[in-house]
Protein backbone atom coordinates (compact mmCIF):
# COMPACT_ATOMS: atom_id res chain seq x y z
CA UNK A 1 0.00 0.00 0.00
CA UNK A 2 1.38 3.57 -0.82
CA UNK A 3 1.99 5.94 1.62
CA UNK A 4 -0.94 8.53 1.39
CA UNK A 5 -0.01 11.72 -0.80
CA UNK A 6 0.77 15.25 1.36
CA UNK A 7 -1.54 18.03 0.88
CA UNK A 8 -0.46 21.34 0.17
CA UNK A 9 -1.91 24.78 0.66
CA UNK A 10 -2.96 27.32 2.32
CA UNK A 11 -5.34 27.41 5.87
CA UNK A 12 -7.61 30.68 5.41
CA UNK A 13 -9.51 31.67 8.11
CA UNK A 14 -11.60 35.06 7.07
CA UNK A 15 -15.37 35.75 7.24
CA UNK A 16 -17.77 33.84 5.03
CA UNK A 17 -18.21 35.91 2.14
CA UNK A 18 -14.67 36.21 1.78
CA UNK A 19 -13.89 32.55 2.08
CA UNK A 20 -16.88 32.34 -0.60
CA UNK A 21 -15.34 34.30 -3.24
CA UNK A 22 -11.89 32.79 -3.21
CA UNK A 23 -13.97 29.00 -3.02
CA UNK A 24 -15.47 30.49 -6.47
CA UNK A 25 -12.14 31.52 -7.82
CA UNK A 26 -11.20 28.20 -8.77
CA UNK A 27 -7.41 28.28 -7.60
CA UNK A 28 -7.32 24.47 -6.23
CA UNK A 29 -9.32 22.36 -4.07
CA UNK A 30 -11.22 23.93 -1.37
CA UNK A 31 -12.04 22.59 1.82
CA UNK A 32 -14.66 24.11 3.77
CA UNK A 33 -13.60 23.26 7.25
CA UNK A 34 -15.96 25.74 8.81
CA UNK A 35 -18.13 28.66 7.88
CA UNK A 36 -14.49 31.00 8.73
CA UNK A 37 -12.28 28.55 8.16
CA UNK A 38 -10.45 27.07 4.77
CA UNK A 39 -8.04 25.11 3.89
CA UNK A 40 -7.23 25.94 0.28
CA UNK A 41 -5.06 22.62 -1.78
CA UNK A 42 -2.74 23.45 -4.55
CA UNK A 43 -1.46 27.36 -5.12
CA UNK A 44 1.99 27.96 -4.84
CA UNK A 45 1.34 31.61 -3.78
CA UNK A 46 -0.92 32.64 -1.16
CA UNK A 47 -4.22 33.47 -2.05
CA UNK A 48 -5.54 36.72 -2.23
CA UNK A 49 -8.76 36.95 0.62
CA UNK A 50 -10.88 40.16 0.46
CA UNK A 51 -10.67 40.26 4.28
CA UNK A 52 -8.16 42.80 6.11
CA UNK A 53 -8.19 40.43 9.07
CA UNK A 54 -7.56 37.21 7.01
CA UNK A 55 -5.45 34.83 8.75
CA UNK A 56 -3.37 33.26 5.28
CA UNK A 57 -0.64 30.80 6.67
CA UNK A 58 0.89 27.81 4.61
CA UNK A 59 -0.57 24.55 5.78
CA UNK A 60 0.97 20.98 5.06
CA UNK A 61 -0.47 18.77 8.00
CA UNK A 62 -2.98 16.78 5.96
CA UNK A 63 -2.59 13.97 4.36
CA UNK A 64 -4.89 12.01 1.69
CA UNK A 65 -5.53 8.64 -0.39
CA UNK A 66 -7.52 9.16 -3.37
CA UNK A 67 -10.61 5.96 -3.70
CA UNK A 68 -12.43 5.42 -6.83
CA UNK A 69 -16.16 4.95 -6.31
CA UNK A 70 -15.71 1.00 -5.21
CA UNK A 71 -13.03 1.58 -2.72
CA UNK A 72 -15.04 4.20 -1.41
CA UNK A 73 -17.79 1.69 -1.09
CA UNK A 74 -16.28 -1.13 0.49
CA UNK A 75 -13.07 0.82 2.62
CA UNK A 76 -14.95 3.87 4.00
CA UNK A 77 -18.95 3.70 4.04
CA UNK A 78 -18.60 0.30 6.33
CA UNK A 79 -16.72 2.51 8.48
CA UNK A 80 -18.82 5.87 9.43
CA UNK A 81 -22.16 5.74 11.67
CA UNK A 82 -23.15 8.97 9.09
CA UNK A 83 -24.71 9.49 5.84
CA UNK A 84 -22.21 10.46 3.15
CA UNK A 85 -23.58 13.50 0.86
CA UNK A 86 -25.37 12.52 -2.11
CA UNK A 87 -24.74 15.56 -4.21
CA UNK A 88 -21.35 16.27 -5.20
CA UNK A 89 -18.87 17.92 -5.25
CA UNK A 90 -18.72 17.71 -1.00
CA UNK A 91 -17.09 17.32 2.09
CA UNK A 92 -17.85 15.45 4.79
CA UNK A 93 -15.96 15.53 7.99
CA UNK A 94 -16.59 12.89 10.63
CA UNK A 95 -15.23 9.57 12.42
CA UNK A 96 -13.75 7.20 10.03
CA UNK A 97 -13.21 4.05 11.89
CA UNK A 98 -13.18 6.15 15.22
CA UNK A 99 -10.42 8.64 13.77
CA UNK A 100 -11.03 11.86 12.76
CA UNK A 101 -11.17 12.43 9.17
CA UNK A 102 -12.84 14.04 5.61
CA UNK A 103 -13.94 12.95 2.71
CA UNK A 104 -13.80 15.14 -0.48
CA UNK A 105 -16.06 13.85 -2.76
CA UNK A 106 -15.54 15.08 -6.42
CA UNK A 107 -18.28 15.80 -9.46
CA UNK A 108 -16.40 12.68 -11.12
CA UNK A 109 -17.25 9.88 -8.57
CA UNK A 110 -13.70 9.58 -7.17
CA UNK A 111 -13.15 10.65 -3.59
CA UNK A 112 -10.34 11.77 -1.25
CA UNK A 113 -9.87 10.22 2.48
CA UNK A 114 -8.28 13.07 4.22
CA UNK A 115 -6.80 12.83 8.00
CA UNK A 116 -4.72 15.18 9.54
CA UNK A 117 -1.04 13.54 8.99
CA UNK A 118 -0.21 12.48 12.97
CA UNK A 119 -3.26 10.35 12.01
CA UNK A 120 -2.02 8.65 8.96
CA UNK A 121 -0.93 5.51 10.67
CA UNK A 122 -4.00 4.54 12.26
CA UNK A 123 -6.40 5.48 9.74
CA UNK A 124 -4.71 3.52 7.32
CA UNK A 125 -4.18 0.34 9.77
CA UNK A 126 -7.91 0.69 10.37
CA UNK A 127 -9.40 1.08 6.72
CA UNK A 128 -7.00 1.51 4.09
CA UNK A 129 -4.36 -1.21 4.32
CA UNK A 130 -7.24 -3.90 4.57
CA UNK A 131 -9.37 -2.65 1.92
CA UNK A 132 -7.95 -0.14 -0.56
CA UNK A 133 -4.79 -0.66 -2.33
Amino acid sequence: MPAPEPLRGWRVVARADALDALERAGLGTALRLAPDDLLLIGPGAPPAVDDGDAIVVPDAGFVAWSLDAAALRSAVEEHVDWELPSGRPALAQGLVAAVPAKLWLAEDGTARLICLAAYADELRERVVQERVG
